[in-house]
């Protein structure tokens, strides 16, 4: 017994049809492109199954849904409410594991890693499934994505920054000014008094990450951005060990995709919107600190031509790559390849230089990366959820300095 009955179910349609049940397996896999359609599906499908002519997964397949188990089971991917029900003696799919590359032809000795996003419930009844498909359905539909990206690259961010420096610029010239005048000219820029406690660069970044803004769904900036890191980290790096293994790029996300538009954020992403928010605002800040009043409108124009310019030139911070385009990369779930000798090569090193190809051997492709190395040790720059959680790890951090310390004293003496 090895095939089953296999219903997917998006917001618009149904369909279903018997397959092997390692395809079923397949199409669960591939719910790590967070696919919101069945078509999406079946674009998703291809990081595991290697189309070879222009026939679709889902051809063969009836309109409707079929809940009666064929042969080893019934198994129900419903895209809408975010459930798979498995009631199948073939296998029981679990939301991380592995399943084999099919070449097109058949089934490989390639084995690839998936995990499905954490919102996905898996249940193992059918009865289950129909009990809670519909709340499922009616609580996502009442909560539809917003494009973040449009709140924290956007005017907002911009505004954020500058009225933050013209308040800390007010406040510099505060023997100057009264305290009606500052308010004067920052209600006619159509804002509100910035808070003047600990007006820095710093603290005015920290602020931004970790103010819940209501165009968010009353989230912060530092929220959303850390909602599905994890998620995308791990995502991406199966796309690096899906290259090595194959020898090819992985296909990646559509541009109009769901998960391409809507999707969050990753490292490489949250470390460059960390430098691309300090660098916007050490300009603005230089200006504020040199005494220059600044004009809200104005500056905010000069703050989007230089955010622009910033994100599609290349930067030293990132080996010389264009922001924009690592960021695409990683939306695109596309690892960002090195070759073996820009990653080996010590040109004071033979044996480096051997292995770098100069003896012709082809160590494949490596992969390049960013993490938060650079960024401030703070933790609302951090990617723990929780402040509690950075503490003790802090502590840990202490105690093992503290500790090497006092061997290294004991070894060697004071030094």
């Amino acid at each position: 017994m090895s095939e089953v009955r296999l219903n997917i179910i998006d917001a618009y349609d149904v369909i279903n049809g018997t397959v092997h049940g390692s395809i079923a397996d397949v199409v669960i896999a591939s719910l790590s492109a967070e696919p919101e359609t069945i078509a999406e599906l079946e674009g998703a499908l291809e990081r595991y199954i290697k189309p070879l002519d222009d026939r679709r997964p889902f051809d063969s397949f009836s309109v409707g849904e079929n809940f009666e188990p064929w042969d080893a089971g019934l198994v129900i991917v419903d895209l809408a409410a975010r459930v798979v029900a498995a009631d199948s003696s073939y296998s029981a799919p679990q939301a991380q594991g592995q399943v084999q590359y099919h070449d097109g032809a058949q089934a490989t000795d390639v084995w690839l890693p998936y995990r499905v996003p954490d919102d996905w419930l898996f249940v193992f009844l059918t009865l289950e499934y129909e009990a809670i498909r519909q709340k499922r359905r009616a609580e996502r539909a009442a909560n539809p994505p917003v494009d973040v990206r449009e709140v924290l690259y956007g005017s907002a961010m911009i505004e954020f920054i500058v009225l933050e420096c013209a308040a800390a610029s007010t406040l510099d010239s505060h023997e100057a000014e009264s305290d009606s005048a500052v308010e004067s000219s920052l209600v006619n820029s159509q804002s509100t008094i910035c808070s003047p406690q600990s007006v820095d660069p710093q603290s005015i970044h920290a602020r931004w990450l970790m103010t819940p803004r209501a165009d968010l769904h009353g989230r912060s900036p530092r929220d959303v951005i850390l909602d599905k890191l994890a998620f995308i980290d791990l995502d991406l790096q199966s796309r690096a060990q899906q290259w090595s293994f194959l020898g090819e790029g992985p296909p990646p996300l559509a541009r109009d995709s769901h998960a391409y538009r809507f999707g969050g954020f990753g490292t490489h992403e949250y470390v460059i919107y960390y430098y691309l928010v300090r660098h916007l605002l050490g300009e603005c800040w230089e200006r504020a600190q040199a005494g220059e009043v600044i004009d809200v409108a104005a500056e905010a124009v000069r703050r989007e031509e230089s955010k622009q310019a910033w994100l599609n030139e290349p930067q030293v911070e990132f080996d010389g790559r264009i922001p924009s385009a690592i960021i695409e990369s990683e939306r695109r779930r596309i690892p960002i390849v090195m070759s073996a000798k820009a990653m080996m090569i010590d040109e004071d090193c033979d044996l480096c230089r051997l292995m770098a190809g100069e003896t012709g051997e082809d160590f494949g492709p490596g992969f390049w990366h960013l993490d938060g190395s650079g960024m401030d040790d703070w933790f609302e720059f951090s990617t723990y959820r929780t402040r509690e959680d950075w503490e003790a790890e802090q502590r840990k951090w202490r105690e093992f300095n503290d500790e090497f310390n006092r061997k290294w004293a004991e070894e060697h003496g004071d030094v």
